[in-house]
């Protein structure tokens, strides 16, 4: 079983203010040292144990790459130290290393070697690897004529030809095509089931959410947050929008982390789910009509107002989500002091779970302009099977059937 051990990992990296700096460095040791050094990671502490998926996620800049190259062992860290157990299968950038100008079956050779398998296990392999990587004829043709995608194919089919105790994966995923993403994925999981210990870097939220049993957040080449992957995806997000973390709140709401963000101009009061008669409930019927009430405090004058929700899974993959601006009826001039009631009718189209729900209130269609408030789990609740025929899935879209039989 495969473990990942990360105690006390830091980098740095050299920066001389013109490369004769550099030069008098070497020559003139005595003279003391011409550098500064830039620090891309510090302090980095955290365990994958055997069986676990963690991803690891932050804006572009904040050090997941070097942290994965670390772990790798194909960058030297300045200070800590690195431990894993068991067979390392790692895919961190497109082509893993393929040489332009051999074959594909060529660099399949080789790029197994340098996963620790003989030739002869390469050669019993390569039938399924051509078979998952789907590239036809290409397989003999020089990787220079490949696609990226066709690239990420032929690297992500060797990488896990044969199940690995560690899995890494980079964002190299993320240039194929939809099919081929989801059979990945599909494959993942299926190492995850039989034991295979996970280190994923995806900005693919659905990705991270439903693959991941954890998540890591670095910020600034440390290591600002983990824990739930709903959790530290909210944060990630309130982040990308605000940019500044003094404007991000946590509380605890239902026994899980809300997450709320924003400018404060406005702000969710109170919500609440009512059901046919106007009362308010937490549990409801599959396919029942209810009613979200959103009431909204207004604290300053706001020149155009919009709010909207979306519904999520447990997982916190979005099930449903909607807004005024979409729906043509955004206020214009709302003045402070007042209180907007808004209620939103709807069928409980979804499957038995549970479910929450995160509000904006924002002035356009997006909370990257004009973010007056941003609230995770603003509402948890819960849908239940009552009356309906048993199904799966989660959305009730029960279909009207005919038959002929000739």
């Amino acid at each position: 079983m495969g473990r990942i051990t990360v105690d006390n990992l830091s980098k740095a990296y050299k920066q001389y203010p013109t490369r004769w700096s550099r030069l008098a460095e070497w020559t003139l040791p005595f003279r003391g040292a011409r550098h500064k050094l830039k620090w891309v990671l510090q302090d980095i502490n955290f365990e994958v144990a055997p069986g676990e998926a963690v991803g690891l996620i932050g804006i572009n800049g904040a050090g997941k790459s070097t942290l994965l190259k670390l772990i790798t062992g194909t960058t030297q860290p300045s200070t800590g130290a690195v431990r894993m157990t068991g067979r390392v299968a790692a895919l961190l950038e497109l082509g893993m290393g393929f040489h332009a100008d051999f074959s594909g079956r060529q660099n399949v050779y080789m790029a197994g070697q340098l996963l620790g398998m003989s030739v002869e296990e390469i050669r019993a392999l390569m039938p399924d690897i051509e078979a998952f990587a789907e590239i036809g004829d290409y397989i003999d043709q020089p990787v220079r004529v490949y696609s990226s995608g066709m690239q990420m194919r032929l690297a992500f089919s060797v990488a896990t030809a044969r199940r690995p105790d560690i899995l890494i994966v980079d964002e190299a995923l993320s240039v194929g095509d939809a099919y081929f993403q989801h059979k990945s994925f599909e494959r993942i999981r299926q190492f995850r089931k039989a034991g295979t210990t996970l280190l994923l870097v995806s900005h693919d939220k659905q990705a991270i959410q439903s693959v991941c049993d954890r998540a890591i957040l670095l910020d600034g080449g440390r290591l600002a947050r983990q824990g739930a992957p709903e959790q530290i995806m909210d944060y990630y997000n309130a982040l990308i929008a605000e940019r500044e973390n003094d404007t991000v709140r946590l509380a605890a709401v239902a026994g899980k982390v809300q997450t709320i963000s924003g400018t404060g101009e406005a702000s969710v009061a109170n919500i609440v789910l009512l059901d046919a008669a106007g009362n308010t409930v937490e549990v409801v019927d599959v396919g029942s009509a209810v009613t979200l009430k959103i009431t909204v405090a207004v604290k300053e004058t706001i020149p155009r107002m919009v709010l909207g929700y979306m519904i999520k899974d447990r997982l916190g993959q979005p099930m449903y989500g909607t807004n005024t601006h979409l729906k043509d009826m955004a206020l214009d001039d709302v003045g402070a002091g007042q209180q907007v009631v808004y209620q939103f009718h709807f069928p409980m189209n979804l499957g038995p779970g549970s479910y929450s729900i995160a509000t904006a209130i924002v002035s356009t269609d997006t909370h990257l302009v004009n973010n007056y408030e941003w609230r995770d789990l603003a509402l948890v609740f819960t849908v239940m099977n009552m009356r309906r025929p048993h199904f799966e899935g989660s959305a009730w879209l029960d279909p009207t059937i005919e038959i002929q039989r000739t």
